[in-house]
């Protein structure tokens, strides 16, 4: 009897190979342009390129693979090129197996080199000395708020924002052992807010100890079966973990929103976004004034974070994202009339406005 699957497996062979072929004619004009970056000493990574070459391929697709399958499909085909053009290093809060090293995957793809650093301020630091090209830092949870250590690194740095990432956090329950034998849950104290009804629900009488990142959770419930951790699918994949209970997080679309930050502003695509911080002028009024010159400017403000100053007692620094792009006049004339009623105002950065969740 004939293999009714023959004709179309090897229709799939034939393209295949044509897609193989396709995909290293590519590679070949990547490498061309490696050169010219170099001799021109321009960025290897351009998140305005990276956002019309996503747009591109969504409007290209007519199915049937969802855009989200060829958007994974060429996240990785860029990564590839950058390898091709030079290697990019970047920089994320570790140890490996947290998720700012699952989205800085996420971002960048499997070809370009990572440095899990001790702490946020660190990946500041070694983005602005030039030891890594870019840093993956978190800024903001959908459910916990504000990432307050990155709000702060940026009073002090001169890193700058490039391009922001969105990702979807699940939280996973891991362990060495059965459930039964778990006397302590360990996770990064945030997270414990996250998943608050299903630990209310399921681990009331067992401890629930705060630890430095959810990385260093899975690595020590992998030496001691009594301990649980709370971390990622690929915790558990590198520590040769159970996961116990999947998705345990109070709400399905908790999302972390990421910053890239690099030494390089990033060039306007048209659908952009710019962070800014400033203190305020002391009067009465002085924050409603900054905010009142967007508005009649017609900026519509999307976010606004505020952090103590640390040098002056009730003085603060706020961080507001403003849709625009630092070289728009309206952002331009904003910016200048702002300035008129703060104490110091810095813009950290233009960036593409994220569309899709990862």
């Amino acid at each position: 009897m004939s293999d009714p699957l023959g004709p179309l497996r090897v229709q799939i062979d034939e393209l295949d190979r044509q897609i193989v072929g396709m995909l290293n004619a590519r590679a070949r004009v990547v490498v061309e342009i490696g050169k010219l970056k170099q001799q021109q000493n321009l960025s290897i990574y351009a998140p305005d390129r990276e956002k019309a070459v996503m747009e591109k391929v969504r409007a290209l697709n007519a199915g049937p693979l969802a855009n989200r399958c060829l958007e994974a499909v060429y996240r990785e085909l860029m990564s590839g090129s950058f390898a091709l053009e030079r290697p990019l290093r970047i920089g994320f809060l570790g140890p490996e197996g947290t998720f700012s090293h699952q989205a800085s995957v996420m971002k960048f793809g499997s070809s370009v080199d990572y440095t899990p650093l001790s702490d946020i301020p660190a990946v500041f630091e070694e983005v602005v000395r030039g030891h890594i090209d870019y840093g993956l830092v978190p800024v903001e949870n959908s459910i916990g708020g504000g990432v307050v250590d990155t709000l702060d690194a940026f009073v002090s740095s001169s890193a700058r924002i490039c391009a922001e990432v969105l990702v979807t956090i699940h939280h996973n329950l891991l362990a060495n052992g059965p459930w039964e034998h778990v006397t302590k849950v360990c996770s990064k104290a945030q997270v414990f807010s996250q998943c608050r009804n299903w630990l209310t629900a399921m681990a009331r009488d067992i401890q629930h100890v705060p630890v430095e990142s959810t990385s260093t959770a899975a690595q020590m419930a992998k030496d001691d079966p009594t301990i649980a951790a709370i971390s990622s699918r690929q915790a558990a994949e590198m520590y040769g973990l159970k996961t116990l209970f999947e998705n345990i997080e109070d709400n399905p679309d908790n999302v972390t929103r990421f910053f890239v930050i690099s030494r390089e502003p990033a060039k306007r695509t048209g659908d952009d976004k710019t962070a800014i911080m400033f203190t305020t002028a002391h009067k009465p009024g002085a924050l409603a004034e900054v905010l009142d010159v967007f508005r009649d400017t017609g900026i519509n403000l999307t976010d606004i974070e505020k952090r103590p100053s640390q040098k002056v007692n009730w003085e603060y620094y706020f961080f507001i994202d403003a849709q625009g792009h630092a070289d728009d006049k309206s952002m331009q004339d904003a910016i200048a009339a702002a300035r008129q009623h703060c104490l110091q105002l810095t813009v950290l950065g233009s960036y593409p406005r994220a569309i899709d969740v990862l």
